[in-house]
């Protein structure tokens, strides 16, 4: 009778395990796409080899009139192109399979972005 469950631990064992999206390509997915928003555009215009994407079920719908309360937190077309940059950098990482240090280039991405319109 013990035969049975170490049979079945065997078989799923060395069944195929389909591949899962990491978290952190999940994240470079998120920003990159919030890269081609229509604030991103706002901000830098529409930049070569990107498209305007719209209708987001979760992105904003009216713009905010009031300043953000950190001023670091303002973005600039600079900010955006070194947050593209580091955005390719998460992307190799996350390739190599060296999940910390694509977190910690997301973060940095993240930051470099600030608050989009």
């Amino acid at each position: 009778m013990r035969i049975a469950p170490t049979l079945a631990f065997l078989i799923l064992a060395l069944s195929p395990i389909p591949a899962l999206a990491s978290s952190c390509a999940e994240q470079i997915a998120t920003i990159e796409r919030r890269l081609d928003s229509a604030g991103a555009v706002q901000v830098t215009g529409l930049q070569a080899g990107h498209s305007l994407r719209t209708g987001s079920p979760r992105g904003v719908t009216a713009v905010r009139l009031d300043a953000p309360s950190d001023p670091d937190t303002v973005p600039t077309a600079d900010h955006v192109d070194a947050a593209r940059t580091l955005i390719d950098r998460a992307g190799a990482e996350d390739r190599r399979g060296d999940q910390r240090a694509c977190e910690n280039t997301m973060t940095e991405a993240k930051g470099m972005i600030g608050a989009l319109p």
